[in-house]
């Protein structure tokens, strides 16, 4: 992620509004136009997909009005829109209809809000904002640790500290797998993981000796 970062005095930043959904929000994404059996999906060249109405089915063709045009489109390319409760869905295997569309859109409309994180199932897919966000502070670190993954929104955070949980409790040795294209982020969240790995683990005891706290590994 590019840009320089300059160390900042006091209290970290709150980092809520990157990782949480707001009420007003949600009330918002309640009043979202939507017909269970008429609101679809169509392709379009510009941005992958279109919600629209549907108008009408004859045969194998279904009439959809998509921004303002009015067109044919065969049933297979059409797809189903989720209800407005999975607005912002934090994990999209809850999804009811699970197509191509309904994915991007979550994707979109999350990183479009600053919420970059987001599972699908056992995964946590990050969208690179190209920016930097609060979101890696040792604040931030408080509210993942000892959580479990669904009482928090998603984070990297939270599935390093499912790894770290899990090889205190197991004794056995952990695994991340984090992949993704050229400029995904994958750099930069391997580094967050093992800043995550240092804060948390960051206390010192010896023998005969009182416990001393370790200044936590600063992390931005």
């Amino acid at each position: 992620m590019p840009g320089h970062v300059k160390k900042s005095e006091g209290p970290d930043p709150d980092p809520a509004e990157f990782l949480f959904i707001s009420l007003e929000m949600k009330l918002k994404d309640q009043t979202k136009p939507y017909d269970a059996k008429k609101s679809c999906w169509v392709p379009d060249p510009q941005e992958g997909f279109l919600e629209g109405m549907i108008q009408g089915t004859k045969g194998d063709l279904v009439t959809v009005m998509a921004n303002g045009e009015t067109k044919n489109w065969k049933k297979d390319q059409v797809g189903q829109v989720n209800p407005p409760k999975y607005e912002k869905c934090e994990d999209m295997s809850n999804l009811t209809y699970l197509n191509d569309a309904s994915v991007l859109y979550n994707l979109k409309t999350r990183y479009v809000n600053r919420l970059i994180y987001t599972y699908s199932g056992l995964f946590c897919i990050a969208i690179n904002p190209y920016k930097r966000y609060p979101i890696y502070t040792n604040r931030t670190v408080k509210i993942y640790q000892g959580k479990r993954r669904n009482e928090v929104p998603p984070h990297l955070f939270a599935i390093a500290d499912g790894a770290y949980m899990n090889m205190l409790q197991c004794n056995e040795n952990q695994s991340m797998l984090i992949t993704g294209e050229s400029g995904a982020g994958k750099t930069e969240n391997t580094k967050k993981v093992l800043s995550y790995f240092a804060c948390v683990g960051a206390t010192t005891k010896k023998p005969g000796d009182e416990q001393k706290k370790v200044k936590r590994s600063e992390i931005y």
